[in-house]
């Protein structure tokens, strides 16, 4: 590390400029990475971090000589002196991993840029509103290392406009650095619905809530991932979005920004129907993708399809240009097993609860008892083969035995439907990939409830919110590459998170002349997750004091003077 000064000439004036920058070698080239611009630091801050970056190896030794010298009458007269200074651990780590992934070249070196970066690494660190990320900015060295100017939760607003303008051309320039020219040929679809706290949303509508939540308002977002599950691009729907209908902006995505060819889209049963399958063969494109229930049991009244193939670990039928994959899993075929007999349970014992009512009440009358279990053994969907009747003044259940085994003689079994061919893609692979859409589903968990948590969501324009969304999938990708490089540790992201978060600059005062960010010698643990983490935290930078605050305290401060 190192300073780098030069001196231009331009229209009769000359200019200097003043670099904090860090060599390292690419194979046989060297390079050089600019760290700070340090132009408008003074002579005096320039020559103590010249300095610092001499005896950095020997600044706790200089120290501790100083602090051995006699007393002087204050401690303003001391030459050197050293006080804590702000979080560097988490944020430098973040900041130099969002560096080799791509995402600060993609946003950019501007002040927009900037603050988005700022606004992805406070999702990664600790997730909250525009208003917590000042917040966050005023116990980490989000301006020292990222070379902010004082930004409020108002900038950080303005700035989601800024991103939803820039979302296409991020998410291209991302693609375009993570595959240099060779676009992938799967790609893995989804969607999810995230519902809303409050009702002024501009996207907010009531729809399908996968959630649970019922009468609350929600979105609707897409999330397109390569095979790895390293989400590529995310899209944000109304609330009443079908699933099908969010997926034909999917394929002219990749299609036209990604400019992918041979594309083959894995997606759930929900997901690729007849008019999607239609829009991809318009295209030249493939889809993984599997069929309903009723659709299995039309193949086997069909005869295309035979029970005795599920008994197969995986079976293949070709009809034509497609290809059906047939396979049981016998953990999920006892998972619905104990379901349906855990609801037979609940149907038996309201039924014996019905039966001491009536007892206990004469006037009471069994039809009323037969009509409300009746609604709930439907609620159940259990009304194909359990009816229930009342013999006299006894509710009892009645059990079709030979409907019971019809019904169950799917369970567990799941049939996916292809137009690839076996050259294109043996049906093992069909199979994985198709399970590879357990990493989009990650995604979401990571993103909404765990910890990302997108959920509150603190906006309401509709632009504001993409650009929210588009942020925690930047923070999610991320997160996913921290906790492969931490995968050996006994620990998870945000224990790694916060223990970095201890790791905090020395703010170096020279003569009083001079200040400077020097990072001391992390404890082993810390040590150890910046290493796996693969990544370097500047040892000395400019103290550039910048003071960040709400616009509530600006204010207030403002009143004072």
């Amino acid at each position: 590390m190192h300073i780098d000064v030069a001196h231009s000439r331009q229209n009769g004036k000359v200019y200097r400029r003043v670099l904090l920058r860090d060599s390292y070698r690419e194979g046989r080239k060297v390079k050089h990475r600019t760290i700070a611009n340090l132009s408008k630091c003074s002579e005096e801050e320039i020559a103590a971090m010249r300095l610092a970056l001499k005896h950095k190896n020997e600044l706790a030794d200089l120290h501790e000589r100083l602090e051995k010298q006699p007393p002087k009458d204050s401690v303003s007269e001391r030459p050197y002196t050293v006080e804590q200074g702000l979080s560097a651990g988490a944020v430098g780590v973040v900041y130099q991993l969002a560096q080799q992934l791509g995402i600060t070249e993609a946003l950019g070196q501007s002040r927009h840029g900037r603050l988005a970066l700022w606004q992805v690494i406070a999702r990664v660190i600790d997730q909250g509103s525009r208003l917590s990320a000042v917040r966050l900015a005023n116990s980490h060295a989000a301006c020292d290392l990222l070379g902010l100017e004082s930004f409020n939760e108002d900038d950080l607003y303005e700035n989601l406009k800024w991103i939803c303008t820039r979302q296409n051309q991020i998410e291209g320039e991302l693609f375009r650095g993570l595959y240099r020219g060779e676009p992938p040929q799967l790609f893995l679809y989804d969607v999810t619905s995230s519902y809303l706290e409050g009702e002024h949303n501009q996207l907010a509508a009531f729809g399908y809530n996968r959630d649970g939540k019922r009468g609350k308002r929600q979105i609707v977002i897409g999330l397109l991932c390569d095979v790895q599950g390293i989400p590529l691009s995310v899209e944000v729907f109304s609330g009443n979005t079908s699933d099908p209908a969010t997926f034909a902006s999917q394929v002219r995505k990749v299609a036209g920004r990604f400019g992918a060819n041979e594309v083959t889209f894995v997606g759930d049963r929900g997901m690729i129907k007849g008019p999607q399958i239609e829009d991809l063969g318009h295209h030249g494109f493939h889809y993984i993708t599997a069929i309903t229930k009723p659709q299995v049991e039309a193949l086997l009244k069909a005869d295309t399809l035979q029970m005795e193939l599920f008994d197969q670990p995986l079976a293949e039928v070709e009809e034509e240009s497609l290809r059906y994959i047939l396979r049981r899993n016998p953990e999920r075929a006892a998972q619905v097993a104990a379901t349906r007999q855990s609801k037979l349970g609940k149907i038996q014992t309201k039924c014996r609860e019905a039966t001491t009512y009536l007892q206990e009440h004469p006037k009471a009358k069994p039809a009323t008892q037969v009509r409300k279990i009746a609604e709930k053994i439907k609620q159940l969907k259990l009304d194909g083969w359990l009816k229930v009747d009342a013999e006299g003044r006894e509710v009892k259940p009645h059990i079709d035995q030979e409907q019971r085994h019809e019904e169950a003689k799917l369970d567990g079994c799941y049939v996916l439907k292809t137009d690839l061919n076996q050259q294109q893609a043996g049906k093992q692979t069909v199979h994985d990939r198709y399970k590879d859409l357990a990493k989009v589903e990650k995604g979401f968990r990571t993103c909404k409830t765990e910890h990302l948590e997108a959920r509150p969501i603190f906006v309401r324009l509709e632009e504001s919110t993409r650009a929210h969304v588009l942020v925690v999938m930047l923070a999610y990708r991320i997160r996913q590459e921290l906790a492969r490089r931490w995968g050996s540790l006994n620990l998870t992201v945000e224990e790694g998170l916060q223990e970095l978060a201890s790791l905090c600059f020395n703010k170096a005062n020279i003569a009083g002349k001079g200040q400077c960010n020097i990072l001391p010698k992390p404890r082993a643990t810390v040590a150890e997750l910046i290493d796996l983490a693969q990544v370097k935290i500047p040892e000395v930078i400019p103290c550039r004091n910048i003071k960040v605050a709400t616009r509530k305290k600006l204010q207030k401060e403002r009143k004072n003077q």
